[in-house]
């Protein structure tokens, strides 16, 4: 079945059943592979792409739940000139170990930076809920509010 989706900004059609998991219609219908599969209950975050600006975790998400006019990023599309201000901040505070929960943590902080931009260590604790095995949520807190300050003052 031909289905089309906006994925970081451009129209994409594909051939995928309705009930396939967006994950898997963007890692491997359309070589978006920066999104992870780490649980397929859509515990864990690892899935994690923009929906209209929002988190949503994709592992177990059915295609069909998706339309055209909904703006899907995932983290091939974040905006910025080199990277976006959360990556930066990722690096610069070397949060990552094993990186392999990193797109879907990157994308639960940019989208908790769209909707508060001057986010409290509560906030934070809150809104990512992601799963870190190598445990690095302090460093996850700290580029989140060096992001944050990044962001507000350019």
């Amino acid at each position: 079945m031909k289905t089309r989706l906006t994925i970081n900004g451009q129209v994409r059609e594909f051939d995928a059943s309705g009930d396939t998991p967006l994950l898997w219609v963007l890692r491997d219908h359309l070589d978006l592979t920066g999104t992870k599969f780490g649980c397929g209950v859509m515990a864990c975050g690892s899935c994690t792409v923009l929906v209209d600006g929002k988190a949503t975790r994709t592992c177990a998400m059915p295609v069909s739940a998706f339309n055209e006019q909904q703006n899907i990023t995932t983290i091939e599309g974040l905006p910025g000139t080199a990277r976006h201000a959360v990556q930066k901040a990722w690096a610069e505070h070397s949060v990552a170990q094993c990186g392999y929960c990193q797109s879907g943590m990157i994308m639960a902080a940019t989208a908790l930076l769209n909707e508060n931009p001057d986010p409290s260590d509560a906030d934070i604790d809150k809104h990512m809920t992601n799963i870190c095995r190598c445990g690095t949520y302090q460093l996850v807190r700290t580029a989140i509010r060096q992001a944050s300050e990044d962001m507000r003052h350019g």
